[in-house]
């Protein structure tokens, strides 16, 4: 059943596939962000609470998905690097863990810039921003233990077991709202049914969310590329690429 994935065990076969990959999802993020932006920005009415304020939620509501989809896909793929000893998964987990990082913080920051007129404060210990916060500490962790070895088996061991204890912020960040009174509003566009707000402010956000995702996609190909490349440097198919570049 799962014997067409075996070819992608091999660095150089996975390597070609993830290149072919990328321009793809460059040129969706692109058509995607571009759409989802003038959209956003120039079409859709002001809150009748927030006025403009609330355009910033077209970057900081996918950015805070982003932060804890990247998590959960890194966590996967430590999981899979302990269980099943594969080395590209522990390559894609150190791949994502610098991205899901800057998403996470790109949603902290935008948060602070919402807060600020909407709250009042740029920053509160509200259950929702505190447990987003140490969701980019956790990242945090991951980056410096998948450098702070000589070993990359090693290294990939610690950063995945961090990776899988991380996993229970996740559900803390989504349900917080729900679990605690927090000054963070509820759940809008994450929930089951219907989102809890007009449609013609929902779909630019559906379009600002690919786009960011497609992003995310491509931004992380890359890297894991790289990963690729430095993890099987003297292999003659690595040496043959850069003689090409060369």
């Amino acid at each position: 059943m799962w014997k067409w994935l075996h070819p992608y065990a091999n660095p150089e076969v996975t390597y070609h596939f993830t290149n072919k990959l990328i321009p793809w999802f460059n040129r969706i993020a692109f058509i995607l962000l571009l759409t989802g932006m003038v959209w956003a920005l120039l079409f859709v009415p002001p809150d009748y609470q927030q006025g403009n304020s609330f355009r910033i939620f077209y970057i900081h509501v996918p950015a805070a998905i982003l932060s804890m989809a990247i998590y959960f896909w890194m966590a996967v793929a430590a999981l899979t690097s302990l269980v099943w000893q594969v080395r590209l998964a522990d390559a894609s987990a150190a791949a994502m863990a610098p991205i899901g990082a800057i998403f996470t913080a790109i949603a902290l920051f935008t948060g602070a810039a919402w807060g600020k007129p909407t709250w009042g404060t740029w920053w509160v210990w509200d259950a929702r921003l505190t447990s987003e916060l140490i969701l980019l500490f956790l990242y945090l962790g991951v980056i410096a233990l998948h450098n702070a070895f000589d070993d990359k088996v090693l290294a990939g061991r610690a950063a995945s077991i961090l990776a899988l204890v991380g996993v229970v912020n996740l559900p803390i960040i989504h349900y917080s709202v729900e679990w605690w009174n927090t000054l963070h509003q509820g759940s809008t566009v994450t929930k089951l049914g219907a989102p809890n707000m007009a449609m013609e402010m929902y779909w630019p956000f559906v379009v600002c969310f690919f786009g960011f995702a497609f992003l995310a996609g491509s931004i992380i190909c890359t890297r894991f590329k790289t990963e690729i490349l430095a993890r099987n440097s003297m292999r003659p198919w690595v040496k043959s690429l850069v003689s090409e570049g060369a």
